[in-house]
């Protein structure tokens, strides 16, 4: 028992190495464009819709990783089966027509928890984009003390310069 968790546990820390890289580039791809989207809905939808699609990319790949290990192991009957059990165990979907052996099923625990941990992370990451694109109010409460400061900066040289 406590090899088959090893095993989940360094699978997990795969799937959590994928998911920061992977949202680590995702950050230096799409935060490059983040000045000509303020503001501007179709550039902002378009990036939102790379950004869910780069993300499904890496928890395909992280599926990917617990299929190829569950047939390596021989604890499903082929690949596909082994791909479908990944993502319905993965995604919490848990539909029940395919189960692990006896031996392996806190290994598709662990899956499920590491699927829940890194769609948790997307959609805190998903949120981080968004909200980096709409300006809040204590933004703009800032952006009026700048300006203010700044008023406050010229009216003090102009009284200097008289």
């Amino acid at each position: 028992m406590f090899v088959k968790l090893l095993f989940a546990w360094s699978l997990m820390a795969v799937c959590v190495a994928i998911h920061a890289v992977g949202l680590t580039v995702a950050i230096r791809w799409f935060g490059r464009g983040h000045d000509r989207m303020e503001g501007k809905f179709l550039p902002a939808t378009w990036m939102l819709i790379r950004v869910a699609g780069w993300v499904l990319v890496l928890h395909l790949l992280e599926i990917s990783l617990w299929a190829f290990f569950y047939h390596w192991k021989d604890c499903l009957p082929d690949l596909d089966s082994a791909f479908y059990f990944s993502a319905v165990t993965y995604t919490t979907t848990g539909y029940g027509d395919l189960v692990l052996p006896q031996d392996w099923r806190m290994v598709g625990a662990v899956e499920a928890l590491t699927g829940i941990l890194m769609c948790g992370w997307s959609t805190a990451f998903f949120f981080a984009v968004v909200s980096r694109r709409k300006p809040t109010p204590s933004d703009q409460s800032d952006d009026l003390q700048t300006m203010n400061a700044k008023r406050a900066d010229v009216a003090c040289e102009s009284r200097e310069n008289r």
